[in-house]
């Protein structure tokens, strides 16, 4: 049998503790959103629903590759992040 050693139950405790707030922080936008798509017509409706789901459809490399390319130093928004506000993400 494997041994865990005695940080184990810390990790996991910070890793619930993150799951619960990322939760309850993104419960009430997903649930507005939600009932804004269900109830209301709007122009862009297509459009916010398409970006409500594509994390449903697109795999999570694709994603992971798009947003290096979009945030690294020389993509369009991490260019911009790195000369005005000194921020690199990757």
């Amino acid at each position: 049998m494997a041994y865990f050693g005695p940080e184990i139950p810390g990790i996991l405790a910070l890793s619930l503790k993150v799951a619960l707030v990322s939760v309850l922080v993104s419960l009430p936008l997903a649930v507005g959103v939600a009932y804004v798509l269900a109830r209301a017509s709007f122009p862009g409706k297509t459009l916010l629903d398409a970006i409500v789901h594509l994390p449903l459809v697109l795999p999570p490399v694709v994603g992971g590759v798009a947003l290096l390319l979009l945030l690294g130093r020389r993509g369009p928004l991490g260019s911009v992040l790195e000369s005005w506000f000194g921020i690199v993400v990757a």
